[in-house]
Order: structure tokens, then C-alpha cells, then sequence
């Protein structure tokens, strides 16, 4: 498992994609969301959002469809 970055989002974004992969069977993660909560900068520092390499593809259309 390699995980990639799906992108970069604000904090209530990413976790709410993250929510709608997982519901599609994707696993997804959150990297730096605790540096908002330690810079006190809440959705200011993008979230990355990570999945496995060969969900990638996948993922990225979740992505897309959400964006529309």
C-alpha cells in the first residue's frame, strides 16, 4: 500500500470526501489536519487528503462528481 495525494482541501471538505470514499469502499486518509488546530488557523493550512495508488483513479472521480 503507497499512499498518493488526492488533493488538498479545506478541513470540513476533505473530511466530508474522505467520508464519501469510504462510503464507496476507498480508504482515505487526512494529513495535517492537526496543523490548523496548532497554528490556530482553522481550514486556513489545506488538508491533504490521501488514498492507496491503486485507488487513485477512483478516488479521483468521486472527487469530480462532488465538485460538480
Amino acid at each position: 500500500m503507497a499512499l498518493v495525494e488526492l488533493g488538498r482541501f479545506p478541513a470540513p471538505e476533505a473530511h466530508f470526501l474522505i467520508g464519501a470514499l469510504e462510503a464507496e469502499g476507498i480508504m482515505a486518509f487526512a494529513f495535517d489536519t492537526g496543523m490548523n488546530l496548532a497554528e490556530g488557523a482553522f481550514s486556513i493550512i489545506p488538508v491533504r487528503v490521501m488514498v492507496d495508488d491503486a485507488d487513485l483513479a477512483a478516488a479521483g472521480e468521486i472527487r469530480d462528481a462532488r465538485q460538480q
